[in-house]
Order: structure tokens, then C-alpha cells, then sequence
């Protein structure tokens, strides 16, 4: 490790996603400089840089999936694909100065909380070490591409792939391909394989909800609007925002049960315009309640599943052969290729288990009954380690952009207040972040996302939802506004106090 980075930080950031670049930003307004960033990889962009599959793209609107306070006027579509994300996300790092502060090709392997220093000590993949006072992990819950350890996948002797580590060198025209999973990656994925493969095989274990992306251009008449009168594109970012959110998160949180049926009503008529053979129809229906897996958004995965090359195996994969796959139901398939479309550890992340706090626990014994934190943020007996969209902070209907900058509020607050004079480290009080999370598990009970009738990633394997925010979106940035010192164990050197207990109802 160079010695720029063998130095103490302030501040050591883990992950160089959207996350992890306005957590710089954010910290660099305050005065903070010392920060340093992680990555693993070679470049920035986490989600952005690794999903690279064709028809990769976001399925929250542009205009709202983009930071407030660096809007992008020139987006070229209602949708932004990966390729333009990433460059957005390149021009903030570039418009901000950030360059300097990134870590590129250094995997923090280890993290270790030093008690009598009140420091954390990381150490990398290519054996170097430093010390930070604070600990910002920002790696986020779609960073590490969850493989199904099936039988014979290693006696496979096509190519496999998963959509968040793509091989771009590989040839699909002309090969039998299987694609595993119907979640938000297969539904992009899919129309963009359909034309090149001579036969597409798409494995479903449960039909998903589908609605209509309704994706378009943005004309240069607009996007010259949005650059000449930002308040045009500020009330463009504010409808989008309410329309998900007042449309979809009742629903979500099982409190409309007449406007879920009705969203199920007008998805079951789209699907009906889609698919005019009532056998295949029949195989694409959802028979759980719309909302309790994430509903998806497309305008051609119904019709490529119509085309004469593909078939849609209702059951889930069982195992590999040499050259086939078979599924659950017994059926097997010659196959050249396998595309895994299915998705990521986002309930039980490995990284969980280089980290250890007070006395050495690691993370993953903490969390052993189940991933939780405080405002999905610290964990007691782990001070100055902040998580960003940590445990049941994840949505799955409005910008997870809006949900980064709302948990950065309190992150950044939290550093300014570390940096009061006599102020060594903060950990939150376990009575806190347990009366925190029965709050959370308890509106969770009865959300869609437990009643409707399904499994999926939100979930751990013991079923609790660890993935998850429980209230409006609104809620989340209120309750983030402000790091409340009240509701930890604050430490000075050999000195520590305890604030008085925070108000009811926190």
C-alpha cells in the first residue's frame, strides 16, 4: 500500500458506488478532507460499473434517480441505461474534485475495531494496513452476485454467467442459452438475448408482476428546458417521486388492499395485450399478491417470450450436466449456455464477517439471528461504524438515490458531532437499536412483502425481512435528519457518558 493510504484517516469510506461518492461529497461540504475511499475493483460505479448485461438500465425514472444537488438536465430517456449512469456518476466525481480520494484495486479484507486507540484498523488483499477514527461502509446490498450452488455447475462445460458479472466476449448468436431467474435483471435481459440465441430457455420459479416501463426519448426540446429553467425539471423529479410513492407504497405496506387489487386488475389486462396464447399466459400469471416481490417495469419481455425460440420452463433449476440443465419438474434441456439472472446476497452480505468490533465479535455473530441496525446504520459494540442503506433500508418501489442522500444526513451529522472537542467515539445503545428494530419486524408483519403470499430476496433463510424500509420514504429522511447523541454511549478517553434516554416513541 502507498503511503498516502498508510497514513490515519479521519474518515475510510468502503465501496466506490453512488454511495460511497456522496458520502466524499457530502463529508468534503462539512471541511472534511482526510477521506479516503476503498474499491475492490478498478473503477468506480459499484452496481453501475459491474452490471454491464445488455438491456442493462434503471427502472426508477432518471430525473429522480440522480442526486439533488447534482442534477443532470441531459438525460437522454425516461429510463437511464447502465452506460449513462455510470458516466453521470463519473461527471459528479469530476465536477466535485474527487479523484484524489479513491483507493482503486484495494479489497479491505479485514476490519478491526482497536479499542484502547478508538481507531478501526483495516487491512487489504495485497497486505497493507491503516487506521481510521471513523468507518463508513457503503458497499450497499446489490454488490455481491448470488450463484445457486446447484449440482454439477462445475461439471458444466458451456460458458456460465451471472447478469452482474458479464462476459462480454462471449458469442450468444447462435448458441442454445438457458437464463435462470425472472427478476428485474431477466426482464432486461431477456428481449436483448431472444434475437441472437437459436433457442432461449427461461427458467421460472415464480411468474413476476409486469407493468408497463413506458420508456421514451427526452427530445433536446426538453432537455434545452431542464438547463434553462430548473424548475421545470424540479417539478418533473417531485411528480415522479409522489406518483411512486403514493401509488405504490400503501400497497407495499399493506395498507390499501382496493388499489392493489386494482394494480393487479390493470397488470392482468397489459398482460392479456401482450400475450395473445392463453397457455403461455396462463404460465407467466403471479399467484401471490402484486408487491410481494418487486414489481417489475417493461415494455418488451412479454413479447420476446412469445417468439418462436423461447420456452418458459415453470420450475425452478435443479441441477447442471455436462451440457444440460434440468429443472425441477425432471425436464432436461442441451444447453451451450447458462445466464444467471439471480440477483445478490442482499439479506446476509458476506462482508459481515471480516468486521469486528468491541472484544473482536465479528459482525456476522451479531447478526446471527438476523441482519438489523439502528436506522439500518450502527450496531451496538461496533463505534464510529456507520452502514449506508444498511439492514431494511432497501425500497422496492421509489430511488434508492433518495434513500442514499437521506441516510447521509445522518452519517454526516454524526462525523461533525465526533468532531466536538473531547468527543472519541459514539455506539448506539443496544436498547435503542433493539426497541428500533421490534418497531421495524413489527410494521413489517404486515406489509405485502410477508402476507402476500411468496419468498424472495428481501428475506433471509430464516424468513425475517432484513432488506426492507417499513414506512414512507418520507419517514426515513425525518428520522434521519439529525444524529441524536441521546441515543448513545458517548466516549472520551477513559471517560464515558451516557446521554439521557431519547423521547418515546424513537
Amino acid at each position: 500500500m502507498d503511503q498516502t493510504t498508510a497514513r490515519p484517516l479521519r474518515v475510510a469510506v468502503i465501496g466506490a458506488g453512488a454511495s460511497g461518492i456522496v458520502t466524499a461529497i457530502k463529508l468534503r461540504e462539512i471541511g472534511i478532507s482526510d477521506i479516503a475511499v476503498f474499491e475492490k475493483a478498478t473503477d468506480l460505479g459499484g452496481t453501475w460499473r459491474d452490471n454491464i448485461y445488455p438491456g442493462a438500465a434503471c427502472d426508477i425514472p432518471s430525473h429522480l434517480y440522480s442526486f439533488s444537488f447534482a442534477p443532470n438536465p441531459g438525460w437522454s430517456r425516461a429510463y437511464s441505461a447502465q452506460a449513462e449512469i455510470e458516466q453521470y456518476l463519473q461527471a459528479c466525481v469530476d465536477r466535485f474534485g474527487l479523484a484524489g480520494h479513491f483507493r482503486f484495486g484495494q479489497d479491505v479484507t479485514d476490519a478491526a475495531f482497536d479499542e484502547p486507540a478508538g481507531r478501526w484498523r483495516l487491512r487489504t488483499a495485497a497486505g497493507g494496513s491503516l487506521t481510521a477514527r471513523v468507518l463508513v461502509w457503503a458497499t450497499g446490498p446489490l454488490s455481491e452476485p448470488l450463484v445457486p450452488d446447484l449440482p454439477g455447475i462445475d461439471d458444466f462445460g458451456g460458458r456460465v454467467v451471472h447478469t452482474a458479472a458479464w462476459d462480454g466476449t462471449y458469442d450468444f448468436r447462435g448458441q442454445r442459452v438457458a437464463v435462470v431467474g425472472t427478476g428485474a435483471s431477466a426482464v432486461q435481459v431477456v428481449p436483448e438475448l431472444q434475437p441472437l440465441a437459436a433457442e432461449l430457455v427461461v427458467y421460472q420459479r415464480s411468474a413476476p408482476w409486469i407493468v408497463p416501463r413506458n420508456d421514451r426519448p427526452i427530445g433536446p426540446g426538453r432537455r434545452w428546458l431542464y438547463r434553462r429553467f430548473p424548475p421545470a425539471r424540479l417539478a418533473v423529479r417531485a411528480w415522479i417521486y409522489l406518483r411512486l410513492e403514493l401509488l405504490l407504497g400503501p400497497v407495499l405496506l399493506g395498507r390499501d388492499e382496493r388499489r392493489q387489487r386494482l394494480l393487479e386488475k390493470l397488470a392482468a389486462a397489459y398482460r392479456r395485450r401482450q400475450i395473445a396464447d392463453p397457455a403461455l399466459r396462463a404460465v407467466l400469471e403471479p399467484d401471490y399478491r402484486l408487491g410481494c416481490k418487486r414489481v417489475l417495469v417493461s415494455d418488451d419481455y412479454y413479447p420476446a417470450l412469445t417468439r418462436p425460440n423461447v420456452e418458459v420452463v415453470p420450475a425452478a433449476v435443479s441441477r447442471l450436466r455436462a451440457s444440460s440443465v434440468v429443472d425441477a419438474l425432471g425436464g432436461e434441456r442441451e444447453v451451450d449456455a447458462v445466464v444467471f439472472a439471480t440477483g445478490f446476497r442482499a439479506a446476509e452480505p458476506s462482508f459481515a464477517g471480516r468486521v469486528h468490533g468491541v472484544g473482536g465479535q465479528l459482525l456476522s455473530a451479531a447478526w446471527q439471528t438476523g441482519m438489523t441496525a439502528y436506522l439500518g446504520s450502527t450496531v451496538p459494540g461496533f463505534p464510529n461504524l456507520f452502514l449506508l442503506i444498511g439492514p431494511n433500508t432497501t425500497l422496492g418501489h421509489n430511488s434508492m438515490v433518495y434513500m442514499i442522500e437521506s441516510h447521509l444526513n445522518y452519517v454526516v451529522d454524526a462525523v461533525g458531532f465526533l468532531d466536538r472537542p473531547g468527543i472519541g467515539t459514539v455506539d448506539v445503545r443496544r436498547d435503542v437499536a433493539e426497541r428500533f428494530d421490534r418497531r421495524v419486524q413489527a410494521e413489517l408483519a404486515t406489509a405485502t412483502w410477508a402476507t402476500g403470499g411468496c419468498t424472495s430476496w428481501y428475506l433471509d433463510r430464516r424468513g425475517r425481512n432484513t432488506t426492507m424500509w417499513s414506512r414512507p420514504t418520507y419517514r426515513f429522511r425525518r428520522e434521519t435528519r439529525r444524529f441524536h447523541a441521546a441515543d448513545y454511549v458517548v466516549r472520551s478517553g477513559a471517560t464515558t457518558a451516557s446521554a439521557s434516554p431519547p423521547p418515546a416513541g424513537r
